[in-house]
């Protein structure tokens, strides 16, 4: 995932329910410490999240509702 000279972007989707079985949201897939601190931290440390969600993602499967990139580009199935 590339990101441009702006900010990196939230990946909120708005979607905002908890998976219980994984402790990841719904809708973005952070976990509930990633989304406190998102605002607090550095574009290195948005990018390391950023990096983390395409496989969580993948597992929470079809429950997934979101953006696949921080770019707009297309729907995750």
């Amino acid at each position: 995932m590339t990101f441009s000279a702006a900010a990196v972007p939230s990946p909120c989707t708005s979607i905002c329910r908890m998976d219980h079985a994984t402790g990841w949201c719904l809708g973005c897939a952070r976990t509930l410490p990633e989304i406190a601190a998102w605002a607090g931290l550095d574009e290195g440390g948005k990018r390391q999240i950023w990096a983390l969600l395409p496989d969580r993602r993948r597992l929470l499967g079809a429950r997934f509702q979101g953006p696949s990139d921080p770019e707009g580009g297309a729907q995750a199935a």
